[in-house]
């Protein structure tokens, strides 16, 4: 017998198609938890295999790590008890390809700082902001703006898949 059963990240699945020609888009809630974090980085890493950024490859690993960075800090900043964080990874193929990674937590008071406004390795805050560091050193761009229609904030990272 065999089943007919959709892979949870189909994108048939979760009812997305995208608006835009030449890209592929997946989108998901998850617990505002280290599970939820830990299920958001795996998802992202099996969705881009299945888009032909095969594992082991530098773009996966980076984009992998992007997400959980991304992740991990709406866990641990932006948490607000009983609500969910979102994620959203965009690949698209022109006129380069990039992917663009997208994580909006419900936490409006807590932001991290403007890109290039990091604290230096050694500085007092440096404590906080490790996470973004990273990010910053891997990604092509990276920003956040007050997140659109709802409380909190999106933080995004765009990364180069060549």
């Amino acid at each position: 017998m065999k089943s007919n059963n959709l892979s949870p990240t189909d994108p048939a699945q979760l009812g997305l198609h995208s608006p835009y020609l030449g890209s592929e888009v997946f989108t998901l809630r998850f617990t505002s938890t280290p599970r939820g974090a830990r299920l958001a980085r795996r998802l992202v890493g099996v969705r881009l295999d299945e888009w032909g950024v095969p594992y082991g490859t530098g773009p996966h690993e980076t984009v992998v790590l992007v997400a959980a960075e991304l992740a991990a800090n709406a866990v641990r900043h932006g948490h607000v008890p009983g609500r969910d964080f979102r994620l959203l990874l965009r690949v698209t193929a022109a006129p380069s390809p990039l992917a663009r990674v997208e994580v909006s937590d419900t936490r409006a008071e807590r932001v991290p700082p403007r890109p290039g406004k990091l604290p230096e390795p050694g500085d007092e805050l440096a404590n906080a902001g490790r996470g973004l560091l990273l990010v910053e050193g891997l990604a092509e761009r990276w920003g956040w703006c007050p997140r659109l229609g709802a409380p909190g904030k999106t933080v995004w990272a765009e990364c180069a898949l060549t």
